[in-house]
């Protein structure tokens, strides 16, 4: 989970590759590093440290001239932070530079071997052993550049793992880049080019993008590019990217995820947009069915808060169009003897990135089963598009800050629609569907009711429970996911330890840790069946029991809930299977203002967090 940066052209390439860098921090943070190609040969300066920190050591100590080089943002899976462990790493001649995202898991032996033929090794990482396996494939023939990529090729036949590399050699005036199950992308811009691991990286400079796929090796150069799969030369689409570097940025926020937290009803709205005309979903996917047909099952694959978002799509799709839906931690299925019948299964792959490692793997097994497989995720291009058989594309735009919220949201949205889609819902009466289409389509508006009204009364109860160590997130139904992504939003960046969990459940071993000093969050909006609002209300009067503090999360013109509970957070009153969407705006903001309240926390960057999760 590292960022990696190149760039090859006419401008001077340091302050270009510092500022990719810079706007791809989210993927590394530990350290970072440059190499630039100069007349003098490699000239590398790296350090440990936040981006920032070693961007202003490297510009305030270097002066380099050179029109192309390398760069890295870490984030450590091998050895610990420090200046000897950030990238770029170097052969022991100082010939060849390598960025690298990934793991090489048979480092080890490919260091003895290297070692045992008078190769020095400097760092603990598992990349330096690529530069030392390049370098004893050059064979200093006239042709520098069919040399470099042919050693490039060698030496990657050896390595067992995943990688998105850019190499730089002495006396070569382009970059090799090359990938395995890990992203990889080409800016293409006028008389010069870059690469880079993510999108942002390049928005700056172009926003003419290649998307290198599996097995794919590149020569780039700054008139030129060459890809090759397999030996043969091959051509991949040039695609145009719709966001610009201003929905990148800031926009005057303090922090990026306040910023996402408020675009939530727009990406909301975004993604209707691409879906729905008058009163017409519109997926543009074959899920297999026709005519009166439905399908059989469906099976969602998912990690983190994509499988919050998919738990809650379960409810929904299930409520909705009676589909039984089966959901797996995508990690979990990967190493799982599970069985399925694939040609009745449809299964989706849900990824905010599009590059999440266990989900890609977990795509690729429903695949070999036979599944019919769906991707639904926010980057077009991204290798889960290129795997799945169909794809789905969210409408969140650029998302920064490391804990997802508006691409949570928008997972949301595509959940209702899929739940909504005429086969699926041929039975539901069209007087029902029009209303729920319309309750949809107020999403936006209830979102940012939740942001101007109820954001003054959240911070004031953001202030108390940044106080506590502990907390219980509860909740029932739809909204048993929703209280589990507000755990995991607090603990993610404020650091204090919180767990989500279904509220008749506390009474089986949780209630052991309730005190005055374990505040609980409860979700108490009403849903489908009155039932579980009253379940509720008893499950908090047991933990008021307890003597530990509630928080509830309630409709306005609720006044029974003020009888049970300390605060209230009010939401707007919604459709019971609509109501995960003000619940989840409001506990974004809790936790982003919790988080605040404590002071010390790396809001858009979680201290051992990052942002794609592309190494298992």
């Amino acid at each position: 989970m590292c960022g990696i940066v190149g760039y090859v052209g006419e401008r001077d390439a340091l302050p270009i590759i510092l500022q990719s860098l810079k706007r791809i921090e989210y993927r590394g943070y530990d350290s970072a590093g440059v190499a630039c190609i100069t007349d003098n040969g490699i000239e590398v300066y790296k350090d440990k440290g936040k981006v920032d920190d070693v961007i202003e050591k490297i510009t305030n100590s270097k002066s380099i001239s050179a029109n192309s080089g390398i760069g890295h943002c870490r984030w450590a899976t091998h050895g610990a932070p420090s200046k000897t462990n950030a990238h770029p790493h170097l052969d022991g001649e100082g010939e060849i530079a390598v960025v690298h995202n990934g793991i090489i898991e048979n480092y080890l032996s490919l260091k003895e071997e290297l070692l045992s033929q008078g190769c020095t090794f400097v760092s603990e990482t598992d990349t330096e052993v690529i530069p030392h396996l390049i370098n004893r494939g050059l064979k200093n023939s006239v042709n520098v550049e069919w040399e470099l990529k042919e050693a490039v090729k060698e030496a990657l036949s050896r390595l067992t793992g995943s990688y998105a590399i850019i190499v730089a050699a002495k006396g070569f005036d382009g970059l090799v880049a090359a990938r395995k199950e890990s992203p990889l992308i080409i800016g293409v811009g006028d008389r010069e080019n870059f690469i880079a691991s993510d999108v942002p990286a390049v928005l700056e400079q172009t926003t003419r993008v290649i998307y290198l796929d599996e097995g794919d090796l590149a020569v780039v150069k700054n008139d030129s590019v060459y890809i090759e799969n397999g030996g043969a030369e091959v051509t991949r689409a040039e695609r145009l990217i719709p966001w610009t570097i201003e929905d990148a940025e800031k926009g005057g926020y303090e922090h990026f995820m306040l910023k996402e937290i408020h675009e939530e009803p727009k990406a909301i709205t975004d993604t209707l947009r691409g879906y729905v005309t008058g009163d017409e979903i519109t997926l543009g996917i074959d899920l297999g069915i026709e005519g009166d047909t439905k399908v059989k099952s469906i099976l969602m694959l998912a990690c983190g808060t994509s499988y919050y978002a998919a738990l809650c799509g379960k409810h929904i799709i299930e409520t909705l169009a009676k589909v039984p839906v089966q959901l797996e931690l995508a990690s979990e299925f990967n190493y799982s003897d599970f069985v399925l019948d694939g040609a009745n299964v449809v299964a989706m792959a849900i990824t905010q990135s599009g590059e999440t490692a266990d989900t890609l793997m977990a795509l690729k097994k429903a695949k070999r089963y036979g599944c019919k497989t769906v991707a639904i995720t926010n980057v077009v291009g991204s290798s889960a598009t290129r795997i799945a058989d169909e794809a789905i594309y969210t409408g969140a735009g650029p998302e920064i800050g490391v804990a997802a919220t508006k691409s949570f949201v928008a997972q949301l949205v595509i959940f209702y629609l899929l739940g909504l889609q005429k086969p699926l819902v041929a039975k539901l009466p069209d007087a029902a569907f029009l209303e729920y289409l319309e309750e949809l389509r107020r999403m936006p508006q209830i979102a940012r009711l939740v942001l101007d009204e109820a954001n003054g009364d959240i911070q004031k109860h953001a202030r108390y429970l940044s106080k506590y160590d502990h907390a219980f997130f509860v909740g029932r139904g739809v909204n048993l996911p929703i209280a589990m992504e507000g755990a995991l939003k607090l603990k993610e960046i404020s650091y204090i330890h919180a767990e989500g969990y279904a509220a008749g459940e506390l009474k089986h071993g949780p209630f052991a840790l309730l005190t005055e000093d374990t505040p609980v969050v409860a979700i108490l909006t009403h849903q489908a069946s009155q039932n579980i609002y009253e379940k509720m209300l008893g499950n908090v009067k047991e933990i008021k029991a307890r003597g530990a503090p509630v928080i509830a999360i309630a409709e306005e013109g609720d006044e029974e809930v003020e009888k049970y509970v300390d605060a209230v957070i009010r939401v707007p009153r919604t459709g019971a299977i609509f109501s995960p969407i003000p619940n989840t705006v409001a506990l974004h903001l809790l936790a982003y203002w919790t988080a605040k309240e404590r002071g010390g926390c790396e809001i858009d960057k979680p201290r051992n967090l990052a942002k794609s999760v592309t190494v298992e």
